[in-house]
């Protein structure tokens, strides 16, 4: 018995290396084309990320003017809405933290703009510059703001 599996063995052959360079180059482009896809779909993900958190801190930024009567200024900007603001005007009814967590970052690591007064008539605007951080720009670069859809 033991000379049959021996004799099995011995005469398997292994992969030659043409065989082997097929194989990898297969898995290279099935690897590329996954990661390719990838990239669209967390680039997607990203946006809809923005647009959720903007439209949380102005929620947020409406339960703080409920409060105390008044959107906070600029310079306190959102950060008023995770710990009281220490410039004038001070709110006298803060009752925060209105945010679960401290303020975050846009999905692509730059912080959030906010505008007072906003734009058409708003009483408060909130920018991300988009995936490149500066103002304007197409398809992923587009800003996402408060006051466009």
């Amino acid at each position: 018995m033991i000379k049959k599996i021996k004799a099995l063995l011995e005469n398997e052959d292994g992969w030659t290396f043409v065989e082997t360079l097929i194989v990898i180059s297969i898995v290279l482009i099935l690897t590329s084309t996954v990661g390719v896809m990838s990239f669209k779909y967390i680039g997607k993900a990203k946006i809809v990320a923005a647009r959720t958190q903007i439209e949380n801190l102005s929620m947020a930024l409406d339960t703080y003017f409920m409060d105390n009567r008044r959107y906070p200024i600029e310079e306190q900007g959102l950060v008023a809405l995770w710990e009281k603001p220490i410039l004038e005007p001070v709110p006298k009814d803060w009752d925060g933290p209105y945010i679960k967590k401290n303020l975050a970052e846009d999905p692509w690591g730059n912080d959030y703009e906010y505008i007072v007064p906003g734009t058409n008539g708003l009483p408060y605007g909130i920018r991300s510059m988009g995936a490149d951080g500066n103002s304007g720009g197409e398809g992923m670069d587009k800003d996402i703001t408060s006051w466009e859809n």
